[in-house]
């Protein structure tokens, strides 16, 4: 495996024993979000780019005779969400697929969820909504994460994130609105907040790079995983912090 391929898979992160899930979230968060979305029991939810499907698998668990699908292009990823389904008990209500979320013809749930995975559909953000209503059967519900601009970015900004300024919809207000658009009832609106930021940047490539690093002192890599780190960790520090933020919609139909 070429050096570059090889660091990618350590520093990737369904290969992360730091996160819990892939986006900046706390437990008291995610609790609240589960909370609000009211899976109910014996009721059917979908999780369109789950990654591992963690909060797929505490929705089914905290909802008796519910099921779930948990649906994501990533190999890794999916066998971490199969391994935690089965030592939770919940391989038996929760299945994994490998696949892209836009081919997901399935429809007739009562919730879905899709958190941080608009490139799934070429339309980005408005695509990815309305391919989500269409998900649902009506009086369901749709939890849709996904990002927006605090503020303008700066040129520092957007070269620390890798991105565009027209690669996300806009503010806050401008993804509300795009909820509202596609047909849903916005419900609820929360954010992560900067203390959930920083934990999940200090975790994902920039913490776990470095701590890689440190347990593996004579491995050919070990240069190469903290300069990944440094780069992460500038990009956010001297860059996107504090203007890119991400929401949490609780949808609808």
């Amino acid at each position: 495996m070429p050096e570059h391929d090889e660091l990618h898979a350590i520093l990737a992160a369904p290969n992360n024993p730091l996160l819990t899930w892939n986006a900046p979230l706390s437990e008291d968060h995610a609790r609240s979000l589960i909370d609000a979305c009211a899976l109910p029991d014996g009721g059917q939810v979908v999780d369109l780019g789950c990654g591992w499907g963690e909060l797929l698998l505490r929705m089914v668990d905290g909802a008796p005779g519910s099921t779930g699908d948990g649906v994501d292009s990533d190999p890794v990823a999916v066998v971490r969400g199969q391994r935690l389904a089965r030592e939770r008990g919940l391989d038996g209500r929760v299945t994994f697929h490998q696949g892209s979320a836009d081919a997901w013809t399935r429809t007739g749930y009562d919730l879905a969820v899709s958190i941080g995975a608009v490139h799934a559909w070429p339309g980005t953000t408005r695509e990815a909504l309305r391919a989500l209503r269409a998900t649902v059967k009506p009086g369901g519900r749709v939890l849709f994460g996904d990002a927006y601009w605090i503020e303008k970015p700066t040129s520092a900004a957007l070269t620390g994130l890798g991105a565009v300024e027209e690669e996300f919809v806009g503010s806050l207000d401008d993804l509300v609105r795009a909820a509202a658009d596609a047909g849903f009832a916005p419900l609820r609106t929360t954010v992560a907040d900067q203390r959930e930021w920083d934990l999940f940047e200090s975790n994902s490539r920039a913490g776990w790079g470095e701590r890689w690093a440190l347990d593996h002192p004579d491995h050919p890599l070990h240069g190469a995983a903290r300069a990944t780190a440094a780069k992460h960790r500038a990009g956010y520090l001297g860059g996107y912090r504090g203007y890119f933020g991400f929401a949490y919609l609780v949808l609808g139909v």
